[in-house]
């Protein structure tokens, strides 16, 4: 009886204990709490961007100055040849004409200068000229001041040749001596480079005959000058067959175009 009593009591007993010390498990996952010494993940690092290069200054255009020579009027009046001379020159004469068309030297030069305008502002160049029109008083040695003054590069002067002889023909160019006294004389080989490669672009371009480079003191154009100079003939107008030539619109882009490439070949051999 004991034994069942107590049987009995341990019967009873048991499911309290359960209730109270045997937990049952959720069924449902719980997330799991970080860990305190876990690592916290890094942020993304962001690229550094590497800093621009400054752009290089845009060159700066060269500048070429053009004086179509001559005007409708010529000013006898006399200047000094040169800077400090006592030896002096008409200030502009009329220049000469065409034999075959009648065309004045100074219609002549300024139409291709205006054609070369174009053809160098085309290749980039900056320009400035002299004269834009015949009604204008303008010395020699004034338009050697405007080249001087501009802060040009290059000054370019248009002329056309006329000789006795009308059978003479072909192209030249004019530069100053080693022994110049002038300023311009310092620039003697920025002159000489200049002439030569001039004649042989106009040459080439046109098939015209390439008389000489005429290095002579006698121009107060050039004298007057303190950048490199060139004085370009571009043909004579007292032969016939060249007269016709050099007022024909198709030659005279070809004499323009010439004159530019020689410009080009200068700055080319120069770098400046």
């Amino acid at each position: 009886m004991r034994r069942t009593i107590a049987s009995l009591c341990l019967a009873l007993l048991l499911p309290l204990v359960c209730l109270t010390g045997c937990g049952s498990q959720d069924p449902s996952p719980q997330a799991e709490e970080p860990s305190q010494t876990a690592a916290v993940p890094e942020e993304p690092s962001v690229p550094q961007e590497e800093p621009e290069e400054p752009s290089p200054a845009p060159e700066k255009s060269r500048l070429i100055v053009l004086d179509p020579g001559h005007q409708a009027r010529a000013n006898t009046e006399q200047e000094p040849i040169g800077p400090g001379a006592s030896e002096t020159k008409m200030k502009v004469t009329g220049g000469t004409a065409g034999v075959a068309t009648g065309v004045p030297e100074y219609e002549l030069t300024l139409t291709v200068s205006q054609l070369l305008r174009q053809e160098l502002e085309a290749r980039g160049y900056q320009v400035i000229m002299t004269r834009e029109s015949h009604d204008v008083n303008l010395s020699n040695q004034e338009r050697a001041e405007i080249a001087n003054q501009s802060g040009g590069d290059l000054f370019l002067r248009l002329h056309a040749n006329g000789s006795e002889d009308s059978t003479v023909q072909g192209a030249m160019t004019l530069c100053p001596t080693p022994q110049n006294p002038y300023p311009i004389g310092q620039l003697y080989a920025q002159c000489r480079l200049l002439s030569d490669l001039v004649l042989a672009g106009l040459t080439e371009a046109t098939g015209a005959q390439a008389q000489m480079v005429w290095e002579t003191d006698t121009m107060s154009g050039i004298n007057w000058c303190q950048i490199p100079v060139t004085i370009v003939e571009m043909g004579y107008m007292s032969n016939p067959q060249e007269d016709a030539l050099l007022n024909d619109p198709a030659y005279q882009a070809k004499l323009a175009a010439g004159i530019a490439n020689g410009v080009d070949q200068y700055f080319a051999q120069t770098g400046g």
